[in-house]
């Protein structure tokens, strides 16, 4: 399974900080009203580590890893992944650079209704330059390695909630990402799932480096956490390693 999370040939190799977030700010306005999601947060994440962000409803968290998924762009400061600037990019440059360096992990999944788990684990490498062969080949592999052998051919509503959050984890690591950013990847799944998909998670970070920046209530992801980051108010309360 290792060759087949190796990063792209022109992806950067290991340096000192994979993600850089420098005093950033976002505000959304509501009519008259500001609303202060986040407020000044500062964090480097190195490479391999599996960071958690945690919190109440509303602290930031979610905010956060939209920002540093280049889902949403900050009211003031800098977000840098793998050496790129993402703030001041157009979105036309920020979804080629989303797609070469990040894989996303939904609460909702995301995946398509109409498509099979092998077509949704195809789809973001639909347009790029490699032979639909190698795709297919992959795609298999990677629904094989989180154990879907046997649903390659079901579509998301003859899953259950962690056959598809299984076949959106397949999809995020398709594109060979150095970083995985998940939002509540246990909220929709039982507390026997949820483990499974926890130690799924895990086993990808420890054994083939892949980073992982997730945001959850569920204290039961402090056990596979290297890191762990306080949230409340728009505020990082506490950043410290476990």
């Amino acid at each position: 399974m290792t060759s087949l999370l190796t990063a792209k040939e022109n992806a950067t190799h290991d340096s000192d900080v994979l993600v850089r977030v420098e005093e950033v700010s976002k505000i959304y306005r509501m009519g008259e009203t500001f609303i202060k999601a986040l407020f000044k947060a500062s964090l480097e994440v190195r490479p391999k580590e599996f960071v958690l962000l945690m919190g109440p409803s509303g602290s930031g968290k979610s905010t956060l890893l939209h920002l540093i998924g280049g889902l949403d762009r900050p009211t003031r400061g800098k977000v840098i992944v793998d050496g790129v600037d993402f703030t001041d990019k157009p979105e036309s440059v920020l979804s080629h650079l989303r797609h070469d360096k990040i894989g996303f992990v939904f609460q909702s999944y995301n995946l398509i209704p109409v498509l099979t788990a092998l077509e949704n684990v195809e789809l973001p490498l639909l347009f790029d330059p490699v032979s639909q062969t190698d795709v297919r080949k992959r795609a298999k592999a990677l629904l094989e390695f989180v154990g879907l052998a046997g649903r390659l051919d079901h579509k998301p509503t003859q899953m259950s909630g962690g056959e598809q959050q299984r076949v959106a984890i397949a999809r995020a690591l398709i594109v060979s990402p150095r970083l995985v950013v998940a939002d509540e990847p246990t909220a929709n799944v039982d507390a026997a799932t949820a483990t499974a998909l926890l130690e799924l998670m895990s086993d990808l970070n420890r054994k083939s480096g892949v980073t992982f920046i997730t945001a959850s209530h569920d204290q039961r992801l402090t056990k596979y956490a290297t890191r762990v980051i306080q949230m409340a108010d728009g505020v990082i309360e506490k950043d410290e390693i476990v």
